[in-house]
């Protein structure tokens, strides 16, 4: 394999002017082609099989009216007023939201008896003629600007419900920002000279423009989150700056050691240059994994993430070399003050001495630092996922403010509706059955109304309102959900975004462990080709899950505990997000095993030359230390970025990523790995004869033999 990239690099170093010019080519058509075919992007919450996808598609055939999206036009005025002295502005106000494009209903808060018990509080409920999730931001931007002369009187007029939360416009925190500048300080650190550092944080930033405009074209074939081009970026720059980052110090490593250019450059590429590839290549496969959970919101942000970092992979194998071929020896231009090239031996480096001492001791140090992971990932077990709602968002946002007012005026369920949803052509309850189940829903003590019922112009379909006494993030509206389901006859189901989300958190519980296990076999067998071993595998993905275990508990004891919540600006605990497990057990699995191939590619460089055991673990230490922790530190820095991101996702994801790459490149590679390796030995590298026939080699160097990376 690794003659195939030297050839590919080599024909980039030849012409770098033309391989430029195509990235530069690619990179504008995707970025025009998005803006003028590109899709928006909308988050598909149904889970495939589910009562509350049952509910949605019946009502959908036969009730096309109550299957549209709905929202809420909220007014308020301040504490000793009444909403009714402004009830002309008010009635206006609605009127004209009634006229707004695929409003089919504006029902005024006097008319409809929406006003709070003290007068201060109504809202218009605002029916669609298409679902929330299809709706699209213009409309709601059109009802907004529809209620700004109400604003102008002095009264507060908030855009709520389940269409304004679904289709808010994301808001970014611009700290991303900060954290691709505290990654150029690193790399002026590891790389000591301007021009070396600004080089990854280019392709990086080349193949993030270029993902996020083939993201919006893949909106345009398929639904795609709102999340996916987030979660891309945050990905892409990381893994783009961290794969250019490996081949760059392979690269001056060789030139160091007296290598020409061309030399050095082909060097790399075959040694660096493949274990991108195959890194690269786990982290697609991990995060295509996220097709097996058929939920079409997480297939979309594993087809994204994947495309993200395909483009890293090309833009390091190829868009690279053409950049270090024409810069020659100027990409050691602009040396920092002080900082001067010298090559270390292997023996005078604080890695070399720390591995052999691990290496000498290797019980004590294994038992520890698996201790430490283990007390990390217990908050893990007390985990309770949920989706968040508009209560989780930025109270900048008019949706939120909307939100704590409608809870405000009339208790936290009206923010969790659910919708009863009789088929009156199956068997179980019929028309004149209506009033006995509502009566019968509205005694639960998680109830606080049911409203009247309506049904379909053919008469065979009616819906019935039902609005909980407690908000859907609250641990005791799922129970609620249970009982109200477990009191309805067979011919009707529950809907509503609160059922939607919790039908979707259950069928993420039930495929999360089908999920694991296939990537951890997918992984341990790429391992096992790769490095031809039964114990590596099987050691990687064992302190892989122990470091992932850790980010899951510090998630959890911040998030959901409540641990520094003010550090990390949350004003309440709240559930982790239900769709987290998974994405980040994706993405986290596919960039731990990066550093895992880097080292473990350099310890089987130094075994097949030396069969010392404890010294090519020391050795590979060396040669990988300074560059791992380089990598893992730009990583964390990038991730840190997007915790200020007002998403709870994204700030879970952010946290969660950069706890688990700071436990991995300290815990794991400098303690776990050195001491599991010096306990096993030799056996580090057992392969059965009978295996190693019938597995494929991938990589071979130009003698034939098999090349660690």
């Amino acid at each position: 394999m690794h003659r195939v990239i030297c050839r590919v690099a080599a024909a980039a170093a030849r012409r770098p002017w033309a391989t430029i010019g195509a990235w530069v080519v690619a990179a504008v058509l995707l970025t025009g082609l998005a803006g003028a075919a590109g899709g928006t992007f909308a988050d598909d919450f149904v889970a495939p099989g589910s009562q509350s996808e049952k509910a949605a598609r019946l009502l959908e055939e036969r009730f096309p009216e109550a299957a549209g999206g709905g929202a809420k036009a909220v007014f308020a005025v301040p504490e000793g007023q009444r909403l009714d002295r402004h009830r002309a502005a008010i009635d206006a106000a609605v009127a004209r939201i009634a006229e707004v494009p695929h409003v089919t209903r504006a029902a005024a808060p006097f008319t409809a008896g929406t006003v709070s018990p003290d007068g201060r509080i109504g809202f218009a409920e605002i029916s669609f003629d298409v679902p929330s999730t299809a709706l699209g931001g213009a409309p709601l931007a059109a009802i907004s600007d529809a209620m700004e002369p109400v604003r102008d009187a002095g009264v507060a007029a908030e855009l709520g419900g389940d269409a304004a939360f679904i289709n808010a416009e994301p808001v970014s925190s611009g700290t991303e920002a900060a954290g691709v500048l505290a990654a150029l300080v690193v790399l002026l650190v590891a790389f000591g000279t301007v021009v070396a550092a600004l080089v990854p944080v280019a392709l990086a930033l080349v193949t993030v423009a270029a993902g996020l405009g083939g993201i919006a074209l893949l909106a345009g074939a398929m639904d795609v989150s709102t999340a996916a081009p987030t979660v891309g970026a945050m990905i892409g720059l990381g893994v783009g700056i961290d794969y250019a980052l490996f081949i760059m110090a392979r690269y001056r490593e060789n030139r160091a050691a007296g290598e020409d250019n061309p030399t050095a450059l082909s060097n790399a590429m075959g040694s660096a240059g493949s274990a991108v590839l195959f890194a690269g290549g786990i982290v697609v496969v991990a995060m295509a994994a996220l097709s097996l959970t058929g939920l079409g919101f997480l297939i979309s942000v594993g087809l994204s993430t994947s495309l993200v970092v395909l483009l890293a992979v090309a833009a390091a194998l190829t868009l690279l070399p053409a950049l270090l071929a024409l810069l020659g020896d100027r990409v050691d231009a602009w040396r920092l003050t002080g900082r001067r090239r010298h090559v270390k031996r292997a023996e005078d480096t604080a890695w070399w001495r720390f591995a052999h001492r691990v290496s000498g001791r290797p019980w004590p140090y294994l038992i520890v630092a698996s201790l430490a992971l283990s007390l990390l990932a217990a908050p893990a077990l007390s985990m309770r996922t949920g989706f968040p709602d508009a209560g989780d968002d930025s109270a900048s946002t008019t949706h939120r403010r909307a939100y704590d007012l409608l809870a405000e005026g009339f208790g936290p369920g009206i923010n969790a509706p659910l919708l009863l949803v009789a088929d009156l052509r199956g068997q179980g309850t019929d028309a004149q059955d209506i009033p006995a189940l509502s009566a019968r829903v509205a005694a639960d003590p998680g109830i606080a109304t049911v409203g009247e019922p309506r049904a379909s112009a053919a008469g065979d379909t009616i819906v019935l309102p039902a609005i909980p006494t407690t908000a859907a993030t609250d641990a005791a509206t799922p129970r609620t959900l249970d009982r109200v389901r477990e009191l309805v006859p067979a011919n009707v189901s529950v809907a509503g975004l609160t059922a939607m989300t919790d039908d979707l958190t259950e069928q993420l519980a039930d495929t999360l462990p089908i999920f694991i296990a296939a990537i951890l076999a997918a992984s341990f067998l790429l391992l096992m080709v790769v490095f031809r071993s039964i114990a590596v595998p099987l050691k990687a993905v064992v302190m892989n899950l122990l470091s992932i275990g850790g980010a899951y508990g510090v998630v959890v004891a911040v998030f959901q505990w409540g641990w520094l919540k003010d550090l990390f600006g949350l004003d309440e605990t709240i559930p982790i997000v239900s769709p987290l497990p998974t994405i980040f057990f994706a993405v986290l699995f596919g960039l731990s095993m990066d550093y895992e191939v880097f080292l473990l590619s350099r310890v089987r460089e130094n075994y097949d030359a030396t069969g010392d055991t404890a010294e090519s673990v020391a050795r590979g230490m060396a040669g990988t230390g300074r560059v791992i922790t380089s990598a893992a530190l730009i990583m964390t820095v990038v991730f840190l970025g997007f915790v200020a991101n007002p998403s709870p996702l994204v700030k879970m994801l952010g946290l969660g990523l950069s706890t688990a790459i700071v436990l991995d490149a300290t815990i794991v590679r400098m303690v776990l790995v050195p001491a599991a390796m010096a306990l096993l030995g030799r056996a580090n590298w057992w392969l059965p004869r009978w295996l190693d026939r019938r597995l494929p080699h991938l990589v071979t160097d130009a003698g034939g033999r098999q090349a660690a990376t």
